[in-house]
């Protein structure tokens, strides 16, 4: 055990003093930890570091000095028989298989302390290596694990066949049980998609927003089911504006820009970053294309049945525009279908658009579910999309 005496300077109300103080190497603290742990019949389990966001000159591999002081625990618990994590090991090699941009989020304000997203991956590394230990005295621990199995959509998988995966809010899942009752037009998605073809998923939920489709793990279980040669249908947007810190607490900054900020929400008191519209857009195409999953298809709001001159309402200058923005700067197909319904109930007019919805001016009834399927088909074909070969 490497032991140095040094003279430490000590600052107390602006006089400068020293005094000695022992420092001992890393391995010496490590050791005494161990030491002390045992000595109250607790359990030493030695980890590495986090990694840091430090990349190599062409940017392909994190680096930094914590793979070193992993090295040095990994000796220590060797040395005294103790349950060894390689969480610095784990972490980075996930973190090297993300685009910069994913890899980057992970991190927060500097290139060190992680975000929610890094916290939360550090966590399942954590827990991975734990159950990956074999170590006979971590035994025990493993038997405390939970969910440590990926959370998945439930997908009734054929050979040969891909899968489309729907996400979205209630225009795309909703009740969809009575006749009279509203509909999203996943629960319709045979009026598009030819099902002998392709299976279709309806991951979508009434009432979410971008934020919280992904804040509540839904995109999550739709990321971790994804297999290389499926498709994904991404449509919000109804229920991303309004109150952020408040009410329902589920809207998004608006517009496209690569930013976010800290909210302190009112219901609870807790602080939650939020990012921007097009921020979430592009970390379900980022990870979708992450796993091979292709195209990925940005599908426009419904319209709602509002009227004026004639007219049914169309929001072009802000979520189109939106959509439009994201789906050139990422190469992405869109499909309109905010604009491609709106022609067809122009044409029918106002009062015989009432057919279309039920309840209210946004959500579908059975007919209007149909024809905004319809409207997704139309789309595909219209732009000669890959996905086109699937439908009916």
């Amino acid at each position: 055990m490497t032991t140095v005496l040094v003279n430490v300077e000590v600052i107390n109300k602006g006089d400068t003093t020293y005094r000695e103080e022992m420092i001992y190497s890393y391995g010496g603290y490590l050791r005494r930890y161990v030491a002390d742990i045992r000595a109250k019949g607790a359990n030493p389990v030695l980890m590495s570091l986090t990694p840091k966001k430090y990349r190599t000159a062409d940017g392909s591999k994190l680096r930094g000095d914590e793979h070193k002081f992993g090295h040095w625990a990994e000796e220590i618990a060797r040395e005294l028989d103790v349950p060894f994590v390689d969480l610095n090991t784990i972490s980075t090699n996930k973190l090297e298989s993300y685009s910069v941009w994913k890899c980057n989020y992970h991190f927060f304000t500097d290139n060190i302390h992680t975000s929610k997203f890094g916290a939360e991956l550090n966590a399942r590394s954590a827990a991975e290596g734990i159950a990956a230990c074999e170590h006979p005295a971590i035994a025990p621990l493993k038997g405390m694990l939970q969910n440590v199995e990926l959370p998945v959509v439930p997908v009734d998988r054929k050979a040969g066949k891909p899968v489309v995966f729907l996400t979205g809010d209630s225009t795309v899942k909703n009740t969809d049980k009575e006749k009279e009752g509203m509909w999203g037009w996943g629960a319709v998605a045979s009026e598009a998609f030819d099902t002998k073809k392709i299976t279709a998923v309806n991951a979508a939920m009434a009432g979410r927003s971008l934020r919280t489709f992904l804040k509540e793990g839904r995109w999550e279980k739709v990321y971790n089911s994804l297999q290389k040669g499926d498709y994904v249908l991404i449509q919000f947007g109804h229920n991303d504006v309004g109150a952020i810190d408040s009410l329902k607490e589920r809207a998004d900054i608006m517009g496209t820009a690569d930013t976010c900020h800290v909210y302190k929400l009112k219901s609870n008191g807790k602080y939650e970053v939020v990012y921007s519209f097009g921020w979430y857009l592009r970390k379900m195409i980022d990870d979708t294309r992450e796993k091979g999953a292709t195209p990925i298809l940005l599908v426009s709001l419904t319209p709602r049945n509002i009227w004026k001159n004639g007219k049914i309402e169309r929001r072009n200058d802000t979520y189109g525009k939106w959509y439009r923005e994201i789906a050139e700067e990422m190469g992405v197909e869109l499909i309109d279908v905010h604009n491609i319904t709106a022609d067809k109930y122009d044409k029918k007019g106002e009062k015989k658009v009432k057919a279309y919805f039920n309840h209210d001016h946004t959500h579908s009834s059975l007919k209007g579910a149909k024809e905004n399927a319809r409207s997704i088909r139309q789309g595909l074909k219209n732009m000669r999309s890959p996905l086109a070969a699937y439908v009916k």
